[in-house]
């Protein structure tokens, strides 16, 4: 980051800027910042040689600010708040703080979180934005650049070892064939290594939590087709023998749907648990903290219900 005119830079100046464009007025503002008038006339000729430009003129009816001098402060009335926020350590108020942040997610995280997000947790966060964005093969390197602030994803072994994570739910997983299927209630493995598959492509191609567990038995299930989506899946089984290895919440949505049913799944397949995770960076991040509660609370909504 190349920052060579602000290392140079009084930044003190700038709050004496403020307060003078605040009260149009020199003496008041050298009270309000307990300085001399001199001081503070000082200060504006020090910040006039710093922009080259004179951004407060002296007009009837007090200072009034250069164009300059007016972008400038449009850009303090955001900056210095959220700096003297920083310093302060003060916790992030939703109802008065713009905050916008980026949350890469698979359509089984975005279908069971945000219900509950939209309903609950965020009605009182009013200047707060949520952007959820599919989960990705890039998605480890956007969250250490910092163009993503959050990542919802299954613990598969997947995440980097340095990202900070904490578990929000937990969940099995299910069979669903269609309803014409001659599978019962419940699949052996047998059965299920001799099916053919839709698969939902996670991350590298692959479903990964099935993908695992079942090479670790040293066996592999026969996909002929792969999907970037649950919900893909499960409206493709219709008139076919496939069988979609799915999350039971996610196959829960669709079982108001008589052309399908749902399937105990072989044993090997078990549970798995479900994470955020984020770059160890935003830990004592005030905003960041809060989004990370914000889906915290969400995650005891979804495992209760």
């Amino acid at each position: 980051m190349r920052l060579a005119q602000l290392r140079q830079a009084d930044l003190n100046l700038l709050i004496v800027f403020a307060v003078v464009s605040e009260e149009r007025n020199v003496s008041r503002a050298a009270a309000r910042l307990f300085l001399s008038q001199p001081a503070v006339s000082r200060a504006l000729q020090r910040l006039r040689d710093m922009f080259h430009d004179d951004l407060l003129i002296r007009t009837s009816s007090g200072y009034e600010p250069t164009p300059k001098g007016q972008r400038l402060l449009q850009e303090l009335e955001i900056s210095l708040p959220r700096l003297d926020h920083l310093l302060s350590g003060a916790e992030f108020d939703p109802a008065q703080e713009e905050a916008s942040f980026r949350i890469a997610a698979t359509d089984h995280a975005a279908h069971m979180l945000c219900p509950p997000l939209c309903r609950t947790v965020l009605a009182s966060a009013g200047k707060v934005c949520l952007s959820f964005v599919p989960f990705h093969d890039g998605t480890f390197e956007a969250i250490e650049k910092g163009r993503l602030d959050l990542l919802l994803v299954a613990d598969d072994g997947t995440a980097p070892p340095h990202f900070a994570n904490e578990i929000i739910f937990e969940v099995d997983f299910v069979c669903v064939v269609a309803k014409e299927s001659n599978f019962s209630r419940a699949l052996t493995l047998k059965q299920y290594l001799a099916a053919n598959h839709i698969g939902i492509s996670i991350l590298g191609g692959i479903q990964t939590i099935p993908e695992k567990r079942l090479a670790a038995i040293g066996v592999k299930r026969q996909c002929p087709v792969w999907v970037p989506y649950h919900t893909a899946a499960l409206r493709s089984l219709v008139g076919t023998n496939l069988i979609a290895t799915v999350p039971r919440r996610m196959a829960e949505l669709e079982a108001s749907n008589p052309a399908i049913k749902i399937l105990k799944a072989p044993a090997v397949l078990g549970t798995f648990k479900y994470l955020m995770a984020w770059h160890p960076r935003m830990t004592s991040d005030a905003a960041h903290a809060w989004l990370r509660s914000t889906i915290r609370q969400a995650g005891k909504i979804i495992s209760i219900e």
